[in-house]
C-alpha cells in the first residue's frame, strides 16, 4: 500500500512516541524517525545521507549554539565559587525568621542562581545541597522541603540566561536578547508566586515549617555584601548584552570567564576541578547538541512531508478562536511535560506548533507573538518538570533526600503546580506583561 508524503509524516509521530516510551534516547529516536522517514519519502537513502552531511555541518556551525557550553560551564564555575551558598545565606538572613521564611529563602536563592546558571536540573541539584540541611535543621517537613526545591529549580530555565530560550530562539529565528528580556518579568512573578504559595502552605499545614531567630542587621548586611560576585557577573553579562557591548554568545563567554575567576579567587577552582568542569560541560553539551541534531533531522523530514503546513492550514480552516487553539496547545504541553524532558519537548513540538500559532491573529506583530508564545511555552515546560508522576526535578531532589517518600513530595508540589497554572493564565490573558520590557527598550 502506497502512502502519501503527508501520511508518512503523520505516521512518524506514533512511531517516535513508541521509541521514546521504549527508552530510546530522544535524540536518537528523532534521528531514526527522520532518517527512515526520508527513506520512505524519497525511495532510498540517497537524500537522507546527503541531508545528514549538510544538517550536521549547518547545525554545529551555528554561532548561536556557542552559548550553550558557555552557560553550562558558567553554572559549574558558579557552584565551585560558592555562589549558591552566598545567595542562600543572604536570602535566609532577610527572610529566614518569617513563617516559611527558610523555604522562601531557598526560592530566592534559586532565582539568583538561575540568573547565572541557565539550567533547571543544575539549579535544583546545587541549591538542594545548600538548602536541604538548613530546612531540616529548622523543622521543615521532608515533602514540603523537597517540593520547594524542585519548584525553585525550575527558575533556572526561566530567569535569563536560559539554555532552553536559546534553543527556542534558534528554532524560531528570533532575537535571543529580546527573549531574555521578555523572560524577566515572568521570572520575577514565578519567584513571587512560589513565595506566596509557601506562605499559604505553612498556614494550611502549620506543623510543616519551624521558625528561626531573626539575624542582627550587621549579619544581614554582611550576607548581602557576600553576594556581590553574583550581581557583578549578572550585570556584566546582561548589561553588556543590552548595552550592545557584546553579543549573547560573547556575553556567555564573559560570564564563564567571570565565574571562573571568582571560583579561582575563592579557592574552589583547582587543576582537578577545572578538568572536571570541562568534562562535565563537554558531556552536557554533547547531549544537548545530539538532541538538537536529531531534532533538526526529524524536523527536516517533517518539512518535506508538509506536515506542519498541512496542520497549520487545517487548524486555521476550522475557524476556531486563536485563544482556544493556544489553550489546547498548552494543555498538550502539560501532558507531554509529564513524560518528556524540557529540551526534547521544545525541539519536538515547536516546529509543529509554531507555524500554527504564527498563522493566528492575536492582535500583535509576528515577532511579539513569537516572543510571547516562547515565554508561555517555557513556563508550561517548567510546570512539566514538577508535575507528577515523571517530573524530572522531583526525581533529582528525591535522589538527594532518600528519607522523604516520593508521595509526600507529590502532595506538596501540587501547590506549586497550581501557582504555575495561575501564572500561565495571567500571562495568556495579558500578553503585555511579557512584552512590556521588550516594547520599552526596543
Amino acid at each position: 500500500m502506497d502512502f502519501t508524503n503527508l501520511e508518512i509524516g503523520l505516521l512518524s509521530f506514533p512511531v517516535l512516541l513508541v521509541m521514546i516510551f521504549l527508552r530510546v534516547p530522544i535524540g536518537l529516536a528523532m534521528f531514526l524517525a527522520g532518517l527512515f522517514g526520508l527513506y520512505f519519502i524519497n525511495n532510498g537513502f540517497n537524500v537522507a545521507f546527503a541531508k545528514l552531511k549538510t544538517e550536521t555541518y549547518s547545525t554545529y556551525s551555528s554561532y548561536s549554539l556557542a552559548i550553550v557550553p558557555m552557560f553550562i560551564l558558567m553554572g559549574h564555575f558558579a557552584t565551585l565559587g560558592g555562589m549558591s551558598q552566598a545567595l542562600f545565606k543572604a536570602a535566609e538572613a532577610f527572610l529566614g525568621h518569617r513563617k516559611g521564611g527558610v523555604a522562601m529563602a531557598a526560592v530566592g536563592a534559586c532565582a539568583g542562581f538561575g540568573s547565572i546558571c541557565g539550567s533547571s536540573l543544575a539549579t535544583a541539584a546545587t541549591m538542594s545541597q545548600v538548602a536541604l540541611p538548613e530546612l531540616r535543621r529548622y523543622g521543615y517537613s521532608g515533602g514540603f522541603s523537597t517540593a520547594t526545591l524542585a519548584a525553585g529549580g525550575t527558575l533556572g530555565i526561566l530567569i535569563p540566561p536560559s539554555v532552553i530560550l536559546v534553543i527556542y530562539a534558534i528554532l524560531t529565528e528570533q532575537n535571543i536578547a529580546k527573549l531574555f528580556l521578555a523572560a524577566f518579568i515572568p521570572g520575577i512573578l514565578a519567584a513571587i508566586g512560589y513565595m506566596i504559595t509557601i506562605s499559604i502552605y505553612v498556614r494550611i499545614h502549620p506543623k510543616s515549617a519551624g521558625v528561626r531567630e531573626p539575624q542582627p542587621m550587621s549579619e544581614r548586611i554582611q550576607a548581602l555584601i557576600d553576594v556581590w560576585p553574583v550581581m557583578l557577573v549578572f550585570l556584566s553579562v546582561v548589561g553588556g548584552i543590552y548595552l550592545g557591548i557584546f553579543t549573547p554568545s560573547e556575553g556567555a563567554a564573559v560570564g564563564a570567564f567571570g565565574t571562573g575567576l571568582i571560583a579561582l579567587i575563592n579557592g574552589g577552582l583547582t587543576k582537578h576541578t577545572l578538568i572536571e568542569s570541562f568534562i562535565a560541560t563537554a558531556r552536557g553539551t554533547g547531549m544537548i547538541f545530539f538532541i538538537v541534531l536529531g531534532a533538526g533531522f526529524y524536523n527536516g523530514f517533517l518539512a518535506q512531508s508538509q506536515v506542519p503546513q498541512a496542520l497549520s492550514e487545517y487548524v486555521v480552516g476550522l475557524g476556531l478562536s486563536p485563544w482556544i487553539v493556544l489553550s489546547l496547545i498548552l494543555v498538550l504541553y502539560l501532558i507531554f511535560g509529564c513524560v518528556m524532558d524540557s529540551l526534547s519537548m521544545i525541539l519536538l513540538t515547536v516546529p509543529i506548533f509554531f507555524p500554527i500559532i504564527s498563522a493566528m491573529d492575536f492582535g500583535m506583530t509576528a515577532e511579539e507573538v513569537a516572543i510571547w508564545f516562547g515565554i508561555i511555552v517555557l513556563i508550561v515546560v517548567e510546570v512539566g518538570l514538577i508535575t507528577p508522576p515523571v517530573g524530572m526535578n522531583l526525581f533529582v531532589i528525591n535522589s538527594m533526600d532518600r528519607l522523604t517518600p516520593m508521595v509526600e513530595t507529590y502532595k506538596a508540589v501540587m501547590y506549586f503546580v497550581a501557582s504555575d497554572i495561575v501564572r500561565v493564565m495571567l500571562l495568556v490573558a495579558f500578553p503585555s506583561i511579557t512584552l512590556f520590557l521588550v516594547r520599552i527598550l526596543h
